[in-house]
């Protein structure tokens, strides 16, 4: 099973030789198996990589994020695997009723919330009533209650912060973590043989990844909870340092509590689509299987 990352800030030379994925730098040379790498982040412009590397990489069903000027994730090369029943579960999905789409919604809404609950709890930043919110979310959440409870969880989790201030580091380290998972949610809908631009409730023609952003929301206050750690004690605009970003191309790896138990975040997004797929089968949103975040005081 892949289980590796590999994050690139300096200037390398990507090649591939025995099936191993061959890093040149100046300081020397680094092989990884590819069938080992599950995601390879290039965060440095003066990378080069050959053809035949991105095929194998595509071929073990790795995924390949870079990133602009800024540093901020641009855009992600997927797997393309014709899934054995890929004309099924194509024609599947397509076919999904309103329902099911909106009790699965509910469903994902009611988690993220809990979610976002445990993380305040984890960090000692009460007075959200998101318990209670998450409580009267419907079928499709016709009253936004998504929405109200945002509001009221950026209000404890940051001081003096608004979501859409891109020149606040917060913001940017968010964005990036968002990124970084938002790219393994793909890498897993795709291997399932879903198609990622069509979604539950993100519903955008010029989005390629509505399902993807569907599937994130229960998994954003894993990177939220990241980002605080990254955050604290540090001014708003501070600049968005290679350490936060090799930090955060981490997350696949931190711990995260699944049905079957702990797992890594990257398995846990695999588990996600594939439960995802059996709720569309049989028509049950209960199969849908979501991350949960345990409270976890600070030492």
């Amino acid at each position: 099973m892949a289980w590796k990352g590999v994050h690139l800030t300096n200037p390398a030379r990507l090649s591939m030789a025995a099936a191993q994925l061959v890093v040149s730098q100046e300081d020397g040379e680094t092989r990884l198996a590819i069938e080992d790498i599950a995601w390879v982040i290039i965060d440095n412009h003066q990378t080069t990589l050959s053809a035949a590397l991105l095929a194998a990489l595509a071929e073990a069903g790795a995924v390949v994020l870079t990133s602009d000027r800024q540093h901020m994730p641009s855009a992600v090369t997927l797997p393309y695997h014709p899934h054995h029943k890929q004309a099924a579960i194509t024609e599947l999905q397509i076919g999904v009723g309103a329902p099911l789409k909106k009790r699965l919604w509910q469903r994902i809404v009611h988690r993220k919330i809990i979610n976002q609950a445990a993380a305040l709890e984890t960090l000692e930043r009460l007075g959200a009533p998101l318990a209670e919110m998450a409580n009267r979310v419907r079928s499709g959440d016709p009253d936004n209650i998504e929405a109200q409870a945002a509001r009221a969880y950026w209000q404890c989790m940051f001081r003096d912060f608004s979501r859409g201030d891109e020149s606040d580091l917060r913001n940017k380290t968010l964005n990036y973590g968002y990124a970084v998972v938002r790219g393994c949610l793909a890498r897993a809908i795709a291997a399932t043989g879903l198609i990622p631009a069509l979604g539950l409730h993100h519903a955008s023609q010029t989005n390629a990844f509505n399902l993807a952003d569907d599937l994130i929301e229960p998994f954003r206050p894993f990177v939220d909870l990241t980002v605080a750690g990254i955050c604290e004690d540090r001014a708003a605009f501070d600049p968005l340092t290679r350490q936060d970003r090799q930090k955060l191309g981490g997350l696949p790896l931190i711990d995260v509590m699944m049905t079957g138990g702990k797992m890594s975040l990257l398995n846990a997004t695999e588990i996600v689509a594939q439960s995802l797929l059996q709720a569309l089968e049989h028509g049950s949103a209960d199969l849908l299987d979501l991350p949960k975040l345990p409270v976890s005081p600070r030492q």
